[in-house]
């Protein structure tokens, strides 16, 4: 059993701040490993998808997949993210509009340089994005900039990007368990979403998701992720 010269939380901050016991089941490696290839096959599988079938998803599968996100560990515990999950085919119109003429301005306008648009060629991406309409959900996630106290004075955020970027992750994993597809879409620049979804200034776009079941038949491209070797080094 470690032991611990400087245990945590010391008296001094359990007395003052609510502490309970953290408690996990504890498995056998052979059990973790099972589980871990388990869930890593199941990520293996998971894809970009630009067609999506038009049947409803029920909103309780969103309402937990933003839940699911929102256990993300965040900076000091802020949690500094809103989602905006909509459905409503008036909203995901003006969406479309607005980030199809960004993009029209990025790919035909050449506010993206060639080296960009050569990294993108072979995804086939260009500015129509009528998958915008046709998905079920879009989801919006903002990064809350800084926050506001009960007595109105500003409250500071902390590692605002990292926090939002873990929840983003955890979103885009909670949807591909339970079966949905998503497209983490970023029309840059974004700004139009926190106008037609009428946030506050507090807050900027991070990423949208359109959310929905694969159009059948759907393609991707057939890509192959990095080797462990390419991605990871240890040291032991």
């Amino acid at each position: 059993m470690a032991t611990y010269e400087h245990p945590y939380p010391d008296p001094a901050l359990a007395a003052a701040h609510a502490f309970v016991p953290f408690s996990t089941e504890r498995r056998s490696d052979e059990e973790m490993q099972r589980r871990a290839d388990d869930f890593h096959r199941l990520m293996e599988g998971r894809r970009s998808v630009r067609m999506f079938d038009d049947t409803p998803v029920p909103r309780r599968l969103i309402e937990t997949a933003i839940r699911t996100a929102s256990t993300a560990p965040s900076g000091a515990h802020m949690q500094p993210w809103t989602f905006v999950a909509i459905s409503d085919p008036a909203i995901k119109r003006r969406i479309r509009e607005a980030a199809e003429e960004e993009e029209r301005v990025n790919y035909l306008d050449n506010r993206m340089n060639d080296e960009w648009q050569r990294a993108l060629a072979p995804l086939g991406t260009d500015h129509h994005k009528e998958f915008l309409e046709i998905a079920p959900w879009i989801v919006v996630l903002f990064e809350q900039r800084f926050g506001t106290n009960d007595d109105g004075s500003k409250r500071t955020h902390y590692y605002v990007k990292e926090s939002v970027g873990l929840a983003a992750g955890m979103f885009v994993t909670a949807i591909h368990q339970m079966g949905l597809a998503t497209l983490p879409h970023t029309p840059s620049p974004m700004a139009f979403l926190r106008t037609v979804l009428a946030r506050p200034e507090t807050e900027r776009p991070f990423v949208m998701f359109p959310v929905g079941h694969p159009l059948p038949g759907v393609q991707v491209p057939d890509l192959q992720r990095k080797p462990l070797d390419e991605v990871a080094r240890f040291l032991d």
